[in-house]
């Protein structure tokens, strides 16, 4: 990669290249003056070189050199040497090497930086956000980048090579509510008429099907206004693919053959396959989790059958309705002092459940918090549901919601692992979740609402219940990709008979004019044929963040959004002037216009 001014990337240089004379260019990222010789570390996205400039030799060049500062863009030229075997760098790929100094050019002078261009600092994100610039040029975010770019390339060769069409759909589309918030984009030719930027391509990519495209494969940008999360960000980016004339089985195979390619080219990790199936129901019960973390044991057990005649109200009264779980902490009563179950149990009512009960066998006694409450037949059967042993801490949770149960829990089972060390970030975990409730209840909203989409295809087997009106006890035919506790994808096999479609959109309270508006487009499609088909989406940035072991995807975004959604850099979203909202005939109903955007 030549260019007039370079020969090298610094990071490449290695000993078989000496004796050559060597041209690099980067910033400056620190520099020893040793008198008669001044040692500079030259950094560009490939890593480091040490430079050597000796007042011996030319003088202008060594006082050009002399005036060089951090963060100075430069080109170095000179002879590629060994180092003295005393000055020998085995921390650095190139530090058997460095370049000899002939002459130096300045390109760019430049201030002091808010922060030290280096990957370990506890400089506030905030600050390194609004200097984003400056943050991309630490190495550990130059090489989540590069090797972002690399997942993408071997994304699109493998898809390619599957036979899939990489066809763009549109950014500037139809709002068609039924999930997230949209964002949306005024029309100044069609006044009071509104885009929306897509939630995902879910439409068109049907669509693509009907029109006889068979593979479909996109990197697609979608934009969701949704509250932020550590894996989420207002816009990001899909892997989102369709096929026809398929099942559950043929999209589980391709997608896992993709994994394993991915993992194996860039990490060099084997991945084996097939990916282990879970039903959602016993995702949940087993995990508390619809996106379980495979990379340690400790599962839930169901004590609901044992509690249910408990005179224990706190139990028997959730298992009336619910259910009681509980959670063994095999081995680890002594890491779970009483100060520490306390917080526990404070920390716990945040999962909206009324407390946490425990058991801790250590030292050959038995401390509980409600065994006075129980017969000791009762807490025998508990003991031998949870294979207890001295040693172990038990925690037991129960609601009148037997999800709410499972999930608070479920969450204190990765609490737990987190302060006991227990997860390896290059330990990975796959699986599929499947069988998802087709519907979901909304309070808030006094319906079912889809709890995937509403082109998601009941099971079979299931049918029957939709003309009994039993939609909570309907499953689908959805699926989750899980790598580690996160979900990497989501997706289904699609509704393709008009009736079932038809049934769907009257079962979710859609009238006949409503669906007419948002989705006629997508029934008068159906009138025209439709192969059976399926697809699903990867968060794109959530492969990438889990593949270099990143907390947030912020570190693999160039230029991401805190959690107001805000982009403290550029500053936006921002106030436009009064001409561009007359344009788009809007007025404006806010007290004050904020400008400045803070984060």
């Amino acid at each position: 990669m030549k260019t007039s001014m370079r020969t090298d990337y610094c990071g490449a240089l290695r000993p078989a290249d000496t004796g050559r004379t060597v041209s690099v260019c980067g910033w400056v990222q620190g520099r020893r003056d040793l008198g008669g010789l001044l040692f500079v570390d030259l950094r560009d996205r490939t890593g480091l070189v040490q430079c050597v400039f000796n007042a011996a030799g030319d003088a202008a060049v060594f006082r050009q050199a002399e005036a060089l500062r951090n963060e100075y863009v430069v080109c170095v030229t000179g002879t590629l040497s060994h180092r003295d075997p005393e000055t020998v760098n085995p921390q650095l790929p190139t530090g058997q090497v460095e370049v000899r100094a002939a002459s130096v050019r300045v390109f760019a002078a430049a201030k002091t930086p808010p922060f030290e261009i280096e990957d370990e600092t506890d400089v506030n994100e905030a600050l390194r956000l609004k200097h984003r610039y400056l943050d991309l040029r630490r190495p550990a975010l130059q090489r989540n980048l590069i090797l972002r770019h690399k997942a993408a390339q071997v994304t699109r060769r493998f898809f390619d090579q599957e036979g899939f069409l990489e066809i763009e759909t549109p950014l500037l589309t139809k709002s068609t509510p039924e999930g997230a918030r949209d964002y949306l984009v005024p029309s100044r030719v069609h006044p009071g008429a509104f885009y929306a930027l897509p939630q995902s391509p879910q439409q068109y990519k049907q669509l693509l099907m009907l029109a006889g495209c068979d593979r479909y494969v996109q990197l697609a940008r979608c934009f969701r206004d949704e509250d932020l999360r550590a894996d989420r960000q207002p816009d990001f980016t899909q892997i989102d693919m369709e096929m026809s004339f398929v099942d559950i089985d043929d999209i589980f195979d391709v997608n896992e053959r993709y994994i394993v390619a991915l993992f194996k080219e860039l990490l060099g990790v084997d991945i084996p396959r097939p990916f282990l199936r879970l039903p959602y129901r016993e995702a949940m019960r087993r995990f508390g989790s619809d996106k379980p973390d495979l990379r340690f044991g400790h599962e839930l057990r169901d004590i609901t059958d044992i509690v249910k005649g408990s005179s224990y109200k706190v139990f028997s009264g959730a298992a009336a309705t619910g259910g009681v779980h509980l959670l063994n902490m095999n081995g680890y009563a002594d890491k779970f002092p009483r100060r520490d179950i306390d917080g526990l149990t404070d920390w716990i009512k945040n999962y909206r459940v009324g407390g946490l009960a425990w058991i801790r066998l250590i030292g050959g006694e038995r401390v509980t918090s409600f065994g006075k409450f129980m017969t000791e037949d009762e807490m025998a059967a508990i003991l031998k549901r949870a294979d207890a042993q001295d040693g172990d801490v038990l925690f037991i949770v129960g609601d009148a919601k037997e999800d709410r149960a499972l999930q608070a829990l479920g969450a204190l089972r990765l609490e737990c692992a987190r302060r006991l060390n227990l997860i390896r970030r290059d330990d990975f975990k796959f699986l599929w979740v499947t069988e998802f409730p087709l519907f979901e209840y909304s309070e808030e909203e006094k319906r079912f609402t889809s709890s995937h989409h509403p082109f998601t295809a009941p099971m079979d087997e299931d049918l029957p219940l939709l003309d009994e009106g039993r939609l909570g006890e309907v499953r689908s035919k959805a699926y989750d990709m899980v790598l580690s506790g996160t979900e990497l994808s989501s997706g289904s096999i699609r509704i393709f008979d008009s009736a079932t479609q038809a049934k769907m959109f009257s079962l979710l309270g859609f009238s006949d004019e409503q669906i007419e508006a948002r989705f006629g487009h997508l029934i008068s499609a159906f009138q025209y044929g439709v192969p059976p088909h399926g697809g699903m989406a990867f968060g794109f940035d959530r492969i990438v963040m889990l593949m270099v072991g990143a907390d947030s995807i912020r570190d693999v975004i160039a230029f991401p959004k805190v959690q107001t959604a805000a982009e403290l850099m550029m500053e936006s979203p921002a106030s436009v002037d009064t001409k561009q909202l007359q344009d788009l005939h809007i007025k404006l109903d806010v007290r004050e216009q904020k400008a400045e955007v803070k984060g």
